[in-house]
């Protein structure tokens, strides 16, 4: 894996995807806010704990922020390349490191897939060898140790549904309208090769969203920040710890967006995203809740 690189060109980077284009380049459904922050106890699957207390209080699609605590045994996985032409991008081998592993922060999108609730989760973590790693967590095979702080924001007037995504091959969180959209709480799918912040803006003005705060995971081909780093890896894992839209001084939405992401070397690299030029690899699930 090369150095990270100065970004001189332009446009993005993108990454050709197996199937058809999608002809909605962004998808959403609204609803109204629910907001819940509870504790994970010790003893229960990480998918158990987070979509038991979402799914009583009615919550059909959200995003849910992890902090604190640990976690044996633990399983995840990193981003890898694909060797196979179904796929642009892929995951590597299953790693379970023994011994607690202890959680710094990861986000989680909640939703439901064969009519159970379903997670997907990316965080930064200390394994017990005391390096700092980062990637897509198992849910079913992740078990809390110590208790796990939660903060969910979601809706039960939308829906996050996996669906088979023909562009891809993958089946992934799509957005699905279960009621009149109402205003607080919008939940976005991006396509691959879309500029990630144009889609928020676009979707929170199609939304009457002026100001929103922005949550939720996803992957980006090369990554590049506003200090100029650009990050050389198609497949990567990707949580957003903070993000927002904002009015601009001349009255247009604009997007930021903090990050952290690993590549496909086991490399975290955090910082604010350079507007306009960060492409969706494979998909983004966002929460977008007004302010």
């Amino acid at each position: 894996m090369s150095a990270p690189q100065t970004r001189t060109e332009a446009p993005f980077a993108t990454l050709a995807q197996p199937g058809p284009a999608r002809p909605e380049r962004w998808l959403a459904a609204s609803g109204a806010l629910l907001h819940r922050a509870f504790d994970l106890a010790p003893g229960r699957t990480l998918l158990d704990a987070v979509a038991g207390p979402l799914t009583e209080a009615g919550m059909r699609g959200g995003v849910v922020h992890l902090s604190g605590g640990t976690f044996s045994p633990f399983a995840y996985v990193m981003p890898a390349l694909s060797s196979d032409p179904r796929f642009a991008a892929y995951y590597s081998e299953t790693f379970r490191p023994a011994g607690e592993t202890r959680l710094e922060r990861a986000s989680v999108t909640f939703g439901e897939r064969d009519g159970a609730g379903f997670l997907h989760v990316h965080g930064t973590w200390i394994e017990p060898d005391g390096h700092r790693r980062a990637g897509h967590l198992l849910p079913a095979e992740v078990v809390i140790a110590e208790p796990v702080r939660a903060e969910a924001w979601g809706t039960a007037g939308a829906a996050w549904r996996v669906i088979p995504d023909a562009e891809t091959n993958f089946s992934l969180f799509t957005p699905v309208p279960l009621s009149a959209g109402e205003p607080g709480c919008l939940l976005l799918k991006i396509q691959p090769n879309e500029e990630i912040h144009a889609a928020i803006e676009a979707a929170a003005r199609a939304h009457g969203l002026a100001t929103a705060r922005v949550r939720g995971i996803g992957s980006i081909v090369q990554p590049a920040f506003a200090d100029g780093r650009v990050i050389p890896t198609d497949a990567s894992e990707v949580l957003i710890p903070d993000g927002t839209v904002r009015s601009g001084p001349d009255g247009d939405l604009i997007a930021h967006l903090e990050i952290a992401v690993v590549d496909v070397a086991g490399a975290i690299h955090e910082g604010v995203l350079l507007r306009g030029a960060n492409a969706a690899c494979i998909t983004f699930e966002l929460c977008l809740t007004a302010e």
